[in-house]
Order: C-alpha cells, then structure tokens, then sequence
C-alpha cells in the first residue's frame, strides 16, 4: 500500500483553478479502484492520498497522470508501507493480510 503526500508547489489561486480537472482525476482512480482515500491535508498545503497496494511503477504512472502534476503545481511524496494490522473494515482491501 502507499501513502502519497500531494505538496503544491503553486499559489492556491492556482491551485483552485485546477482543482475542478483534478478531482475529475481522482473519481477516475476511484473507479478504477486503485485509489482507498483521500483528502485535503490542513492546513491547505497539498493532500493526503492512499492506494490499494500496487506495483510502484503503476502508482508513478498514475501519478503522472494528475492535473496537477502535468501542469507542474505539486511535488509527491510516496511512502510504501506493508499494513500487517488492519481494521476488519480494511481486511477485504489489504491484500496483504486478507487470506
């Protein structure tokens, strides 16, 4: 799994003004089913994201993808981690710990 800290690197006017194409962007990995939360750090300096586990090389892939970082208004910062311990809400999306 992996905790991506979203850090703008831009006005927050600037921000808002992408904001509409990036939240199009996260219902996509939503869909998709590659992303598990995610939301506006506070204070309003970037966002919080956490992603089903994956092959790091997709999780960049995707990343590259974002609004955001197309137009060069945030740096990433990826954390991996390997839940060994999860709520029973969380067992059916680890797939480290669901069998």
């Amino acid at each position: 799994m992996f905790v991506v800290l979203l850090n703008y690197t831009a006005p927050i006017e600037e921000i808002d003004y992408v904001l509409p194409d990036h939240t199009d962007w996260c219902d996509r990995q939503y869909q998709l089913g590659n992303f598990l939360a995610s939301g506006r750090r506070n204070p309003r300096i970037g966002k919080v994201i956490i992603t089903r586990p994956m092959l790091r090389g997709k999780l960049d892939a995707i990343l590259a993808t974002d609004p955001f970082a197309l137009q060069g208004m945030a740096r990433y910062e990826v954390i991996e981690f390997s839940a060994t311990r999860t709520a029973a809400e969380m067992r059916l999306l680890n797939e480290a710990v669901a069998h």
